[in-house]
């Protein structure tokens, strides 16, 4: 089966785009997408999405890990999958996408920019103290469409986010499903810096738009930042996250940055490397 793509990438934070709206795409098959996610042997990415048909909105945004396991929302993501649709024809500039979330909503803006309205969010559990070996790491849980532990950290270049960024997702305390664990220093006014060991990629990704949209909450509900505030990415781009204060909490939350198309392809699924699979 050939399938065509696209590759683009939110705020650095990469992803193959597909046109789906045949329902052809066999994305059940976890094998087969986490093999055209490889980074050596397929396409390469954090994420494949998948834009379908949906009786509810402009299309609907299905997003996989690279590990072919789908789960619920992605901020970035999202962003891309609105501007791909717009490209595509399967929605306007203004448009609402189905995900596993609720219906999303965006807008594509010029040059390059989109934002999206985020999920509420929710399961706040602030001032969490977590033993991790011979440490306690104190952070902040919240849920902005996926389950975020933030871990405020004075200096960012120096956390091991692989090691103890695997130790916490993977910690008793987020069981079964475990969580994305993001390190993040605050800095004024309104500003901080961020990298994330996202789950499912089981590894630092380039940028979370969830994540910096975790930051910015807990930054707001409990160290006297306001909205907007921006949020600089381990790739180096800068997110914005916007929304209202009501009854001390953040609610109608956005997200907005820069999307790019990097480049588009046709790729044969037979041909994909399968050596992961087990018969």
């Amino acid at each position: 089966m050939k399938l065509a793509f696209t590759k683009m990438h939110g705020a650095g934070n990469d992803f193959v785009l597909i046109d789906d709206r045949q329902g052809e795409v066999p994305w059940e098959d976890h094998f087969l997408m986490a093999a055209l996610a490889s980074r050596r042997t397929g396409v390469g990415c954090e994420g494949i999405i998948l834009v379908q048909r949906s009786d509810r909105a402009d299309f609907r945004m299905r997003f996989l890990n690279p590990d072919g396991t789908e789960v619920e929302m992605c901020g970035n993501g999202s962003r891309c999958a609105a501007a791909f649709a717009q490209s595509i024809g399967a929605s306007g500039a203004a448009l609402t996408m189905e995900t596993m979330c609720g219906l999303v909503d965006a807008q594509v803006l010029d040059r390059g920019v989109v934002c999206v309205w985020m999920p509420e969010p929710a399961k706040r559990n602030y001032g969490v103290s977590l033993k991790v070996g011979d440490e306690t790491v104190r952070g902040d849980f919240i849920n902005t469409g996926v389950p975020h532990f933030v871990v405020q950290v004075p200096n960012i270049s120096t956390v091991d986010v692989q090691e103890l960024g695997r130790k916490l997702r993977l910690h008793s305390a987020f069981a079964p499903e475990g969580t994305n664990v993001d390190f993040v220093s605050f800095r004024a006014p309104n500003r901080m810096t961020m990298r994330t060991y996202e789950r499912g990629v089981e590894a630092e990704s380039g940028a979370c738009g969830t994540g910096a949209v975790a930051c910015v909450v807990v930054a707001v509900e409990t160290a006297m930042f306001t909205l907007p505030a921006k949020v600089k990415t381990s790739s180096g781009y800068e997110l914005t996250v916007d929304g209202d204060w009501r009854h001390h909490k953040c609610t109608g939350l956005t997200l907005t940055g820069s999307v790019k198309f990097v480049f588009s392809g046709e790729i044969d699924l037979n041909d994909l490397d399968m050596g992961g699979e087990i018969d």
